[in-house]
């Protein structure tokens, strides 16, 4: 009779641990298809094309970094001016904390 207490309580212990397992179940990964590689290739090239060197492709590449210079030095001057308009706004706010806590 005391084997079957042991049990009993043994067994009342552990039921919250094993449940019934379906809330602790992961979900079923979805199914990836992947094609076979088809038995020909693209054939690979043995050495990479050669870089133009024309002057007239170089003077092309300088134009257009130049311009990309030129607009992120815009785009600086606007971040400039930002963060100096939300420096103006800081100090602002700190001063109207000191008045508040004045009045």
């Amino acid at each position: 009779m005391n084997r079957s207490k042991l049990f009993t309580v043994l067994f009342a212990l552990a039921a919250p641990f094993f449940g019934t397992g379906a809330a602790a179940q992961q979900p079923t990964p979805a199914q990836v298809v992947i094609q076979a590689a088809s038995a020909i290739s693209a054939p690979v090239a043995a050495k990479p094309a050669a870089p133009s060197n024309s002057s007239s492709s170089v003077q092309a590449a300088i134009k257009a970094l130049q311009q990309v210079k030129a607009a992120n030095d815009e785009t600086l001057k606007k971040q400039e001016a930002t963060l100096q308009q939300l420096d103006d706004l800081q100090k602002a706010a700190e001063q109207l904390k000191i008045f508040a806590k004045r009045g």
